[in-house]
């Protein structure tokens, strides 16, 4: 999911498409918190890690 965020990030950036930069950055906050989460060993859907 970060890694999508930041595709997603650099491609709006670059042709100036604000949706993108805007679902981009969205996409990197949502998959730091989730890493995040895991990492302190909280399940999250039922899973240990999400990934």
């Amino acid at each position: 999911m970060i890694i999508l965020g930041l595709i997603l990030l650099i491609v709006g950036i670059v042709a100036k498409i604000a949706i993108l930069y805007t679902i981009g950055i969205i996409l990197i906050i949502v998959g730091v918190v989730l890493w995040v989460l895991g990492a302190m060993g909280r399940e999250i859907g039922g899973r240990r890690h999400y990934w």
